[in-house]
């Protein structure tokens, strides 16, 4: 199994920058994909950004542009750097591993507020 943590958010104003982190632990040579989601209140969770093993890497309209997902394989850690960040970035943010063949984890998730 995998476990994940994420850390990072914050408040931060509107235009802001902020860095998330997810550390993964575990069975971690398994991990497929790593991608990033969030959650802001009264709405269904949405996904952000996604990296595979190799390094590919895909974004949300939403987000493309000013997110960069990237990872560290040596530290088991994905980072989600969140630039020019709006009010409507706001949420919780969660990390999302697809390992071995049908295994998915979830992260405890971060809060991200912006402020107008």
């Amino acid at each position: 199994q995998v476990q994940l943590v994420e850390s990072g958010g914050g408040l931060v104003q509107a235009g802001g920058s902020l860095r998330l982190s997810c550390a993964a632990s575990g069975s971690t040579s398994t991990i497929v994909r790593i991608g990033w989601y969030r959650q802001a209140p009264g709405n269904e969770r949405e996904w952000v950004a996604g990296i595979t093993y190799g390094g590919s890497t895909d974004y949300a309209d939403s987000v493309k542009g000013r997110f960069t997902i990237s990872r560290d394989n040596a530290k088991n850690t994905v980072y989600l750097q969140m630039d020019s960040l709006k009010p409507e970035d706001t949420a919780i943010y969660y990390c999302n591993a697809h390992y071995g063949s049908i295994g998915r984890s979830w992260g405890q998730g971060t809060q991200v507020t912006v402020s107008s």
